[in-house]
């Protein structure tokens, strides 16, 4: 994916570093020459020296192709403008930081398509909202030690077909992820999955997991045949 990341703070600069080792070609948008010059020299992603909420630095960065759009600066009316020009520019996904809930409703108005609060920001997680959209976090549980989230099996999904017990008997399912559910939602039916139990397209399976390995499990769930 072509993502751009506006605001190389500390958590910026983590998400690019992981994001380059994910092979996505990243622009970061920041103020300071010297945050540029380091994130390109710490990572290789190309910076651009500029106001993220000008429309000609967006531009300048590529916006005209983004998937996805991060709003990562410190002030919330810098991330709302930047989140509007965005939007106005066509980038359909748009991901920011929330540091006053105050400001959720403005928000979502000027097209924030995901939002990650202070208390959840953390880099897996936003990496979560930009590689696996199809993926809800339901419930934190142990003090944020794992977490609930639901999973909806699209169509041509390879685990279509499966038993639980074949899925997590793989090895590419890490054993540390837990099916706690399953609805079906053309039934109306909620039920505990037992290992017998066969997935369907269109179930929303729940699972219980620890964040760093969420993403291999759903690769697994969705990946079409």
């Amino acid at each position: 994916m072509y993502i751009i990341v506006a605001g190389a703070g500390i958590i910026g600069r983590e998400i690019t570093k992981v994001l380059v080792e994910n092979k996505h070609d990243v622009v970061v948008i920041d103020k300071d020459a010297e945050v540029c010059e380091s994130i390109y020299a710490d990572t290789g992603a190309l910076t651009i020296l500029g106001n993220a909420t000008d429309i000609h630095t967006l531009e300048k960065a590529g916006a005209i192709k983004a998937d996805v759009l991060l709003c990562l600066m410190r002030e919330s009316a810098d991330n709302i403008a930047c989140a509007l020009l965005a939007k106005s520019l066509g980038i359909p996904r748009i991901i920011s930081r929330l540091r006053n809930p105050r400001y959720a409703e403005a928000y979502v108005s000027a097209g924030v398509t995901s939002i990650v609060r202070m208390s959840d920001l953390l880099v897996n997680q936003i990496i979560m909202e930009i590689e696996q959209p199809k993926v809800r976090k339901i419930m934190t549980l142990g003090g944020g030690k794992a977490q609930i989230y639901a999973v909806k099996i699209p169509s041509e999904a390879r685990s279509i077909g499966m038993k639980i017990q074949e899925i997590t008997g793989k090895r590419k399912f890490p054993k540390e992820v837990v099916f706690t559910g399953i609805y079906k939602e053309d039934k109306g039916d909620f039920f505990i999955p037992r290992g017998s139990h066969v997935i369907e397209e269109g179930d929303t399976v729940f699972l219980v997991s620890k964040i760093q390995y969420i993403k291999q499990a759903t690769d697994f769930l969705i990946k079409v045949r």
